[in-house]
């Protein structure tokens, strides 16, 4: 039998690992939002995309969370009118990546409680450790 503290540690852990990467992720298609192609016509940045899996830790028993897949959004890119920019193409029209600000804020938001409530998990299991040490010192 394994130690439900020690498992609910490794499970906050994969937790915040797991959102630490899809903060990374979110931040990477932040940043690119505006980034076009470097000759007319090319394809700009696409925005990645994170999906994650359930593991089982053998150690502890616990169901732990894991980054399972990077990938790329395949949906389409918009276009804008800008005839000065280097991207334009001949009736210049550029290609713009296909991030949509909305959806990075909301994945950003949702990613950062995820992480906050692991962190939050961990603190509350490292004070039950704390607390039961004290209680076997005392009844000794």
């Amino acid at each position: 039998m394994t130690d439900p503290l020690l498992a609910s540690l490794k499970v906050a852990g994969s937790g915040l690992e797991a959102q630490s990467t899809r903060l990374r992720i979110v931040s990477e298609n932040i940043a690119n939002a505006r980034t076009t192609g470097d000759t007319p016509g090319a394809d700009p940045y696409r925005r990645k995309t994170i999906t994650f899996g359930a593991e089982l830790d053998r150690a502890t028993g616990a169901h732990t969370v894991e980054v399972k897949k990077l990938g790329v959004d395949f949906a389409d890119f918009t276009e804008e009118y800008d005839p000065g920019n280097p991207a334009a193409d001949e009736r210049g029209i550029v290609k713009m990546p296909n991030v949509n600000m909305l959806i990075e804020m909301a994945d950003m938001r949702e990613s950062n409680r995820s992480y906050e409530a692991n962190l939050q998990t961990i603190k509350q299991t490292r004070d039950m450790i704390s607390q039961t040490i004290a209680l076997l010192k005392a009844s000794q």
